[in-house]
C-alpha cells in the first residue's frame, strides 16, 4: 500500500517519531476517505479537498496539504506515479503566532529567586536551579530535559548529549553557570536510577516541571501564566539572537530540522525592536514641535 510505503520511508530516512507517523497516517487516510485511492487521484480530485476542508482552521488545512504534497513527491520519486497533482491542493495563509518570551528583567527576577532558595542547599531547591539553568542556558525542550540520562553529562566537557525529536541526537553546550548548578545538584542527587533528575523510580515528569516553574514564578512575583519550559526555551533563542547569534547556529542548538522553524525568532526580535523605537525614541508619543 502506498501510504504504508511512505510512512516506512519517513521512519527509516527521516527518523520520524511515532506521533509524527500517526499524524501523517490520519491526514492521508482522512483524504482517502474523501477521494478514494490516493495513488490514482488526479488534480481535479485534489482540488475538491478545499471544499471538504472549508470548516477547518488554516493551520490544519496547511498541515494536511503538506502531508499530501510530501506523499505525492514520494510517489514520483519512487516511480509509482509520473505526475504530481499536489499543485491543486489549497494553500491557506496561516500566520504562525509569535512565541511568548520573557524580558531580561523577568529572567533576572526568576534566577534571583531560585538562587536565593538554593542557598539553603536543600535538594529540591538545587534541582530547581539546575533545571532552570538548563532550560534558559541551553534551550532544551521540557521532554528532553526531564529524560536526560545521568550518562549524558560528561565530567570534562561543557556539552551534553540530547536525544531530540525523532530520536535525533545533538550536542548542546552547557554554560559555566549551568555546570556549577548541575555539580551542586549531583552532589545531593539520590543515588538511584539512570536519570539525571530521578523521581519515583523513573524521571521527573513534564507536568511536574511545569508546576515547579509556575510555583517559582509566583514566589518571584511574576505571573505564573506567562512562564513555562517552552517560554524559557523561546527566551533562550530570542536573547541569543539579540546578542548576535547566527540563525544557523541557533537552528542547531534548538534541534530544529527546518530553518523555517527557527526563523520565527527573527520576527520576535523585529517586534521587540519596533516596540523599543515606539517606547524610547525621542519623538515617541508626541508630534514634533514646529
Amino acid at each position: 500500500m502506498a501510504i504504508e510505503s511512505f510512512l516506512a520511508m519517513l521512519a527509516a530516512e527521516r527518523g520520524a517519531a511515532a506521533n509524527t507517523l500517526a499524524a501523517y497516517r490520519r491526514d492521508l487516510e482522512g483524504a482517502e476517505e474523501v477521494l478514494g485511492d490516493l495513488l490514482h487521484a488526479d488534480r481535479a480530485a485534489l482540488a475538491r479537498l478545499g471544499q471538504a476542508w472549508a470548516d477547518l482552521a488554516p493551520s490544519t488545512v496547511a498541515r494536511k496539504a503538506s502531508a499530501l504534497r510530501q506523499f505525492y513527491g514520494f510517489l514520483v520519486d519512487e516511480k509509482l506515479r509520473e505526475d504530481d497533482p499536489s499543485a491543486a491542493l489549497p494553500r491557506p495563509v496561516a500566520r504562525r503566532p509569535l512565541p511568548k518570551i520573557l524580558s531580561h528583567e523577568q529572567v533576572e527576577l526568576l534566577f534571583r529567586q531560585a538562587e536565593e532558595e538554593a542557598e539553603s542547599a536543600r535538594p529540591p531547591a538545587l534541582r530547581l536551579l539546575a533545571l532552570l539553568e538548563m532550560l534558559y542556558g541551553s534551550g532544551l525542550r521540557a521532554t528532553e530535559l526531564v529524560a536526560l540520562p545521568l550518562s549524558s553529562v560528561p565530567r570534562d566537557a561543557p556539552f551534553i548529549t540530547v536525544s531530540g525529536k525523532g530520536g535525533q541526537q545533538r550536542l548542546v553546550p552547557v554554560s559555566t553557570r549551568a555546570r556549577q548548578a548541575l555539580s551542586r545538584w549531583l552532589a545531593v542527587r539520590p543515588a538511584d536510577g539512570p536519570y539525571l533528575f530521578p523521581s519515583r523510580g523513573k524521571h521527573l515528569t513534564r507536568v511536574r516541571l511545569f508546576q515547579l516553574l509556575k510555583e517559582l514564578a509566583l514566589r518571584a512575583g511574576l505571573d505564573p501564566a506567562k512562564l513555562s519550559p517552552h517560554v524559557l526555551r523561546h527566551a533562550f533563542a530570542t536573547h541569543l539572537l539579540e546578542g548576535g547569534a547566527d540563525l544557523r547556529v541557533l537552528q542547531t542548538l534548538l534541534g530544529h530540522a527546518d530553518i523555517a522553524t527557527t526563523q520565527i525568532y527573527t520576527h520576535v526580535d523585529s517586534a521587540r525592536l519596533v516596540a523599543l523605537v515606539n517606547e524610547r525614541h525621542p519623538l515617541a508619543g508626541g508630534a514634533r514641535g514646529g
